[in-house]
């Protein structure tokens, strides 16, 4: 517990123009992997546009390990096909929370990271000051694949014990 810094909560929003993997359509679901850690969204049956809404948690001890995602395509009697993957850096939203930031208003945006080589974002994602917390919005541009998007939330879960930021 003493290694840990804290809690990183992964909101799995959606998924926007995911490849077709079936005759028409895709069972998507997502795996999230920090370090040794691996978590998995639900499957949604034939939508190439899903609804997760789904939150994962990953425990975060070292701030400069890339999160990793994969998207894919859950197949009854085949192993599943990898529908694209992408990968992000915490440690933009990290810094943020080690700011000072109570007695700002709602809203106000902290950090902007733009979309480059190397990174994953089809846009550019604020880090914002929201009800309290510090929470980073970002929408991934899936690699390996022809199409595919994913739209994710950060937010943080401090903690009593971990060694904090």
């Amino acid at each position: 517990m003493e290694n840990l810094l804290g809690l990183l909560r992964v909101r799995v929003k959606r998924g926007i123009n995911l490849a077709v993997r079936d005759v028409r359509s895709s069972d998507p679901y997502v795996v999230v992997k920090m370090a040794k850690q691996k978590l998995k969204t639900r499957v949604v049956k034939k939508d190439v546009n899903p609804e997760w809404n789904e939150d994962l948690t990953l425990s975060v001890a070292d701030p400069n390990l890339p999160v990793m995602l994969t998207v894919y395509d859950h197949d009854m009697f085949s192993k599943d096909d990898k529908m694209g993957d992408a990968e992000f850096d915490i440690r933009p939203f990290l810094e943020a929370l080690k700011m000072n930031l109570s007695g700002l208003p709602g809203g106000t945006i902290i950090t902007r990271i733009q979309p480059c080589r190397s990174n994953c974002l089809s846009e550019e994602s604020n880090v914002v000051w929201q009800d309290g917390q510090v929470v980073q919005d970002m929408c991934l541009r899936l690699r390996n694949v022809e199409c595919g998007e994913i739209e994710l939330q950060l937010q943080w879960i401090k903690l009593p014990g971990s060694r904090g930021l």
